[in-house]
């Protein structure tokens, strides 16, 4: 899309004509979930989004009211919610960008409505540069979550439509928006069961950060269609013929994996595309009533590894044990006559529209299913409540330690009675004391594992047996928190440990204070100011525990006397921190206008080295033609990243207001440091080789080079000097020339 000097006139019209059919398609989709009066009502909503969202449009100048239908379209089609959702995705953006208030909305549409369009306003007001207002207005929004799942839901729907028509954004705020996707809204489907969604939520995050990467395998996926639709035929045509001598019903779909999990596996196994074989998973879905739902699956695995060889540590049983989001299905992987691995998933259909549509579809069945499925989710929503409730960390803390227990896998373990507990992958003993009670947790010493005594930080494995040994003299420590995994655990001993720092604290307050007045100092708020600056600590609370711990002495606070001496004689009281003038991207922009005179929003690398101060960050080390971005930190000034870097992700995400644009300007003159690794199989004058490419043919200077030989294969790992991304790309190709070199990649050091 993108900006047109030359504005076209707006066909109002063609406009409003084109409002009504998308609003008619949307009634259409619905008419399956609507009751009697349920069409006025969403009639009434459209009706006051149309209006209020009149003088609005979106930044590629199409009405703002296509936003809002479109969510509520994807409410339905891909969520299957019904009107209560519907007129909330309708009217989601009025509250936050009009002039309509919640009240207004409550008198119209009910409580219900309004709690959850205010569940989906983000906060109002300004946050400190130590804070995300991004973290902050997930943290609201999961609040609303104890009381409407939809809320969630709905923001989903959002930020799916939101991220489909990203193309006219700036790229900051692409990258921006993007990140905090991956980061936070994507394990948030997976969690929810919505498996299409969160699939295509990432297929988009790659779409705006790995461009290029993107494209090439969509493009590969497409050259590649042709044969791999002649391979599923074949692949499935004695099971199709099988299944019918059965009298089964079925319907059998041949699914490619998404572009991001194929690009996972690209950078992973450093291997290229066509060595990727597993690219589409076989879905085979039966049509059978709920008592008999079992028993047919495995009729169908049973038909499916008489033709083909199945891989016994690929068997995935999701259907004796559903996962904690509903989700039930067999999963299976085979090898085909052509020497290929393939997926093949076996559900039925209630179990398929689980998966396609998740948390609303799980209730849509829940009359009819029995208590052990419908518990996962309620119990993870439950889960999520206690962590809701218990946590008072910083809004940061709390999405890290929420969006650990999103992704992960689980395990499975038993109670001494037998009672199944399902916990996250790489749960501990005392994540699983935790679970049975906070009182066992905060007392436990250890645990019996399968009758074997275990100590607390025993990884747990399915199926284990586990009896926790307490004892009232134990009490938890800040060791215990790199032990646990759990969202509960952690805000559970965070509390316990809160509580043992308060008693310290006022030891340490008074012990403090005893030694002040050695020092004829009294004690008041601006001397305790001055305290915290000479020793970097942040609260009063953790200068006072620090002497209650005696991790401060009175030799400390002669130091501080000598340092506060100095300083009333004019000298610094510490060494002053070098601030950036600028704290966000608007200062940023603000600064570079009044340094070029003109309307500039990016920052030149190379060129702007005098005028604004920036460092290239040792994280990921960028050199000039990688795909790069600004950070404005709180005292470094701005740090260079590139958009692959491993922390910019929870960069983009959390602290998207100090994202600023940048890319480079021409630097031949310049060197910067890369590193490469290189395997291959080992022979005699290999190392040779590699030297005479990198100094002799390419004229690059190497800053070090280590490699290691086992068993014939050999694994290097050098550090060069280059020019730029291209130069680097060159190396690469002349490196993998020699004979022998297997695979070579750059790595962040």
């Amino acid at each position: 899309m993108g900006i047109e000097l030359n504005v076209p006139e707006i066909d109002i019209e063609a406009e409003n004509k084109e409002i009504v059919r998308r609003y008619r398609k949307l009634l259409r989709t619905a008419k399956p979930v609507i009751k009697d009066n349920d069409a006025k009502l969403i009639r009434k909503a459209f009706e006051l989004a149309v209006d209020a969202h009149k003088e609005m449009r979106r930044k590629s100048g199409e009405p703002y009211i296509y936003h809002p239908i479109a969510v509520a379209q994807i409410c339905v089609e891909e969520i299957g919610l019904g009107t209560t959702s519907i007129i909330a995705a309708l009217l989601h953006d009025v509250v936050e960008d009009t002039n309509v208030e919640l009240k207004e909305i409550e008198k119209k549409f009910g409580k219900k409505v309004a709690s959850i369009i205010d569940g989906l306003t983000k906060i109002s007001g300004t946050f400190s540069p130590g804070s995300s207002s991004q973290a902050e207005n997930f943290r609201k929004m999961l609040l609303t979550l104890a009381d409407d799942v939809r809320v969630i839901l709905i923001k989903l729907a959002d930020r799916l439509h939101n991220m489909r028509t990203m193309d006219s954004m700036p790229r900051n705020t692409q990258l921006k928006i993007a990140s905090e996707t991956i980061f936070l809204y994507a394990p948030l489907a997976h969690r929810l069961g919505l498996y299409p969604i969160k699939s295509e939520l990432e297929d988009l995050y790659l779409k705006y950060t790995h461009t290029d990467q993107y494209f090439f395998i969509a493009d590969k996926i497409q050259q590649t269609k042709a044969s791999r639709t002649k391979f599923i035929n074949e692949f499935i045509a004695p099971i199709e013929n099988e299944l019918n001598k059965q009298n089964l019903k079925f319907t059998i779909k041949g699914r490619p994996k998404s572009i991001f999990s194929i690009n996972n596996k690209l950078q992973k196994q450093k291997i290229p595309f066509e060595e990727i074989y597993d690219l589409f998973a076989i879905r085979i879905i039966i049509d059978c009533p709920l008592e008999s739902e079992k028993s047919a699956c495995w009729q169908v695995y049973s038909v499916v590894t008489d033709f083909y060889k199945p891989n016994p540590d690929r068997l995935r049983d999701w259907i004796s044990t559903p996962k904690q989001n509903g989700y039930e299905s067999l999963h299976t992987t085979v090898m085909s006559k052509s020497g290929n691995y393939v997926e093949v998933q076996i559900r039925t259909t209630r179990m398929d529209e689980i998966s396609e549509k998740g948390y609303a579809a799980h209730w849509k069945y829940k009359e009819n299913t029995t208590q052990s499925k419908e518990v996962g989710l309620e119990a993870w929503l439950v889960k999520v409540r206690d962590v809701l409730e218990a946590s008072d960390s910083s809004a940061i803390d709390f999405v890290n330690d929420f969006r650990s227990n999103l992704f992960n896998d689980e395990v499975y373990a038993f109670t001494p009675n037998g009672e199944l507990k399902v916990l996250p992958a790489g749960s501990t003993a005392l994540d699983f004391a935790f679970e049975i009670h906070t009182h066992v947790g905060l007392t436990c010493l250890g645990a019996k594992v399968n009758q074997k005594l275990v100590p607390i930080s025993y990884k747990i494995t399915n199926g284990d047996q586990i009896e926790i040994l307490t004892s009232k003299k134990q009490k938890p420590t800040d060791d215990w928190l790199k032990i646990v995994v759990t969202s509960r655990a952690k805000a559970k001993i965070k509390d316990a440990l809160r509580e043992d720092k308060k008693v310290i604290a006022a030891t340490g307050k008074e012990i403090l204070e005893r030694k002040l007045k050695h020092l004829k100092y009294d004690m008041n708020e601006g001397l305790l100011t001055d305290l915290r600056t000479f020793f970097n600590l942040k609260t009063n609370m953790e200068l006072f525990y620090r002497f209650g711990i005696s991790s401060l002495q009175p030799q400390d606070l002669k130091r501080f006397k000598e340092a506060m001496d100095k300083n009333l004689t004019g000298k610094p009281l510490q060494n002053e921190v070098r601030q950036s003038p600028i704290m966000d991207s608007k200062s940023f922009e603000r600064e570079i206008k009044k340094i070029r005179g003109t309307d500039a929003d990016m920052l030149l690398i190379g060129e702007d080295m005098n005028k604004i101060d920036y460092t290239l960050a040792k994280c990921c080390n960028p050199i000039p033609g990688d795909d790069v971005f600004g950070f404005v930190t709180v005292s470094e000034g701005i740090k260079i990243h590139r958009t692959v870097c491993p922390n910019a992700v929870e960069l983009m995400s959390s602290y998207g207001y100090r994202i600023i644009k940048a890319k480079w300007t021409s630097q031949t003159e310049l060197s910067f440091l890369a590193g490469l690794r290189i395997t291959g199989t080992d022979r005699m004058g290999m190392v040779n080789d590699i030297t005479k490419v990198i100094s002799n043919e390419l004229q690059v200077n190497m800053r070090g080079i280590t490699i290691d030989t086992n068993d014939g294969i050999f694994e290097g790992q050098i550090m060069v000097y280059v020019n730029n991304a291209e130069h680097l790309t060159q190396l690469v190709k002349k490196l993998k020339a020699i004979m022998g070199v297997v695979n070579v990649f750059r790595f962040d050091s």
